[in-house]
């Protein structure tokens, strides 16, 4: 339990960790059934229900479906690091192997390095070595990736091909684990596209693009999520969002209490947060974000800050 916490606040978090919800996770194990659930379904009857509505809602429920994932790879529902891989690797969202976003994710929660180029694994932001290599389209482009609408129509693109970039290379040196990593991951990828071909109701290249969109899609969440700041406490925002983009991201919007808490299931974070709000916000040095709708409305054409990180 992190000590800034005081005595009360540290005896309601151990006390919510015992409880029968908590113990047995059942929360969580019906959000991995639903999503399972909902994804079939919407396949099976993807002829039924045409190629626009089928698209329209296969969205949201792959980008529901990477917010379960991050569920699974901190510990939730149960406490066996391989059962809740297996129940996670199902590559819904095609791009990301289970295995590559949980390393990278747990690497990205090491507070002290947040925001900072090649360490932070999650890092949006460039080193000035880095920025001062890039082309003019290039730098373009990532400040393009600063505002809101430039970041869900570059956003992925940009992520995709620094994927690519590295783990190509891993391929190439002949990392072992890669080589296993990435068979695997293609092998079910494979089988999710043939499910999706043999029912008829979109094919491999609508797919493609509704995984693209929901990566997109969850980009929202990410976009601001974190800043340069001394204090690494300062770093992870609290985002007091509507209920669809909570639900949508299971309350990953109050980023700071989940970095602080990684281990808490998410329908704990809003309670929580609210029984101490004004120390949570204290804590971050009010880095407190209006709802996603306020992004929008701000930064939807004006850059955030800048690509450049302000002294790496």
């Amino acid at each position: 339990m992190p000590n800034y916490l005081d005595a009360t606040h540290q005896q309601r978090i151990a006390q919510l960790r015992k409880t029968w919800t908590a113990r047995t996770d059942w929360p969580t194990w019906l959000l991995l059934i639903g999503t399972y659930a909902a994804w079939f379904s919407l396949i099976q009857y993807s002829a039924l229900l045409g190629r626009g509505l089928t698209l329209m809602l296969l969205v949201p429920v792959i980008t529901f479906w990477m917010s379960v994932q991050h569920e699974l790879l901190h510990g939730h529902p149960t406490r066996w690091r391989s059962v809740n891989k297996l129940l996670g690797y199902a590559p819904l969202a095609i791009w990301y192997p289970y295995t590559l976003y949980r390393d990278s994710h747990l690497l990205h929660h090491r507070d002290e390095e947040l925001t900072l180029p090649h360490h932070d694994p999650e890092s949006r932001y460039l080193s000035e070595q880095h920025w001062q290599r890039n082309s003019i389209v290039s730098r373009s482009l990532h400040w393009l990736n600063k505002t809101l609408y430039g970041r869900l129509l570059v956003g992925p693109a940009i992520a995709l091909i620094g994927l690519l970039s590295v783990e190509l290379r891993r391929l190439r040196q002949g990392v072992l684990q890669a080589w296993l990593m990435w068979l695997t991951h293609g092998a079910c990828v494979v089988a999710v596209l043939w499910f999706v071909q043999v029912q008829g109701g979109i094919g491999i290249f609508e797919y493609l693009l509704a995984s693209v969109l929901a990566l997109a899609l969850s980009m929202v969440r990410s976009f601001y999520e974190h800043r340069p700041a001394a204090s690494p406490q300062h770093r992870s925002v609290i985002n007091e969002a509507g209920w669809p983009w909570r639900w949508l991201f299971l309350n990953l919007n109050l980023h700071l209490i989940h970095h602080d808490l990684p281990g808490l299931p998410w329908y704990y974070l809003p309670r929580v947060y609210a029984e101490r709000r004004e120390d949570w916000l204290q804590r971050s040095g009010q880095f407190l974000v209006d709802g996603y709708g306020a992004l929008f409305r701000q930064h939807g054409v004006r850059p955030i800050d800048s690509p450049q990180h302000p002294w790496r």
